[in-house]
């Protein structure tokens, strides 16, 4: 089978690569890291399969416009994009669904989303309705600063159109959890879940990002039962109630949960694979994904996923100033290095090259470590091993990427 991955990130590097173990590939427009790259429209690619990876396109019809070609695509239209590009419809969603989240409220004007600000507690979340790359999320304790948030957001002085509406929410404590499960519109299965770390800096320090590593499995916090609870009562709710807005939804429901010390909750949903959780989750993939997607946008899910024993740790490296204005067009060394390291895989996000031919950094995050071992502590300490050999000036990495689970092997 010919399948078309679209992006250019680390995310798609890690679907072309999984994908690859046994169909042929073609990225587009992909990145110089990337095999199988190419700068052809999607539209004009001959192909039997699309996976969409971005939201962009996905918020913008693009399923919906191959789809009318006569093409299976394993992305969810326009209408069922919804859910990651606007959070105001997606919280009504999940309230008309009946799933655990955190009381909220929606604002396009100042004064009112002041009065609902200084109404909350002490911790508050603060989010864009629309897309912003992973970085319209304010955590914080400081009432001011969120209130300076609602009104940057809101006047677009932060995030232009995408932020000229607000969702407030009460803000909960707990670990959090990536879950990603596979539709077909009627039957809904879990990818093995994982745990990703979206600030910047050690100790969850610092700004949000588009995520900076993650792991999986999750086996201190997450078991079998716990997994089948979510699906349960919190995903399955959610496709029925997409299916009861006439929305055939055929991709992924990414489903990005905390769990509170009063149970899961559900803190929003995204429309595609995640951004690194899919760099830990499909390289432990144990089938054929290409079969599984292709059930999935046909309509006729019969593949129930499965995944080896091995555990998987992605540690992201970044540019210089990320998540602001990164620094870009320094020369990349050592990938070749890291990429030689037994079991470990580089997956190349923001990367160009020079006139010289050389990779050099082109984004925010640049590239995606993944290395496997027969625990988490084990990958983890490959995965640094390699991210160790890889420079350039002003790279930025966490240092503690599931740090925590160490232990808990």
């Amino acid at each position: 089978m010919r399948v078309c991955v679209v992006g250019s990130g680390g995310r798609e590097h890690a679907l072309a690569s999984t994908l690859g173990r046994h169909h042929d590939v073609v990225v587009t427009p992909g990145n110089p890291g990337i095999p199988g790259s190419v700068d052809t429209d999607p539209l004009e690619i001959d192909s039997d399969l699309f996976v969409i990876g971005p939201e962009a396109p996905l918020v913008d019809g693009l399923a919906d416009q191959l789809r009318a070609m006569g093409h299976l695509v394993f992305g969810p239209g326009a209408d069922g994009a919804r859910l990651e590009g606007s959070k105001a419809w997606m919280k009504q969603l999940l309230v008309d669904a009946g799933v655990p989240t955190a009381g909220h409220g929606s604002f396009t004007a100042v004064e009112p989303a002041l009065e609902f600000l200084n109404s909350m507690g002490d911790l508050f979340v603060i989010k864009t309705d629309g897309l912003a790359a992973g970085k319209g999320v304010l955590v914080t304790e400081d009432r001011d600063e969120a209130g300076d948030a609602v009104r940057d957001y809101l006047s677009g002085l932060a995030f232009g159109a995408a932020g000229q509406q607000v969702v407030i929410e009460e803000g909960l404590t707990g670990p959090e959890l990536s879950l990603l499960a596979v539709t077909d519109g009627r039957q809904v299965v879990p990818l093995a879940p994982a745990q990703d770390f979206k600030r910047i800096g050690d100790g969850d320090s610092g700004p949000n990002t588009g995520g900076m590593g993650a792991y999986s499995p999750v086996a201190h916090l997450v078991d079998d039962l716990l997994v089948a609870d979510l699906m349960a009562h919190s995903v399955e709710p959610t496709l029925a109630e997409l299916q009861r807005r006439g929305i055939d939804y055929r991709g992924v429901l990414y489903a990005g949960l905390m769990l509170t010390p009063s149970g899961p909750k559900m803190l929003e949903y995204n429309c595609r694979f995640g951004d690194p959780e899919t760099q830990v989750v499909l390289p432990r993939y144990a089938g054929d994904l290409g079969e599984l997607l292709a059930q999935a946008a046909g309509g006729d899910l019969r593949t129930q996923p499965s995944f080896v024993d091995e555990s998987a740790v992605t540690v992201v490296c970044a540019s210089e100033n990320y998540p602001a204005a990164a620094r870009t067009g320094d020369v990349i060394e050592g990938l070749d290095a890291a990429s030689a390291l037994d079991a470990v895989t580089v997956f190349c996000a923001g990367v160009d090259l020079d006139g010289e031919g050389r990779l050099v950094t082109a984004g925010g995050r640049v590239l995606a470590v993944t290395a496997l071992g027969s625990t988490v502590a084990a990958a983890r300490a490959r995965a640094y091993e390699a991210a160790d050999l890889i420079s350039w000036p002003g790279l930025v990495r966490r240092s503690d990427i599931a740090a925590a689970a160490d232990g808990a092997d």
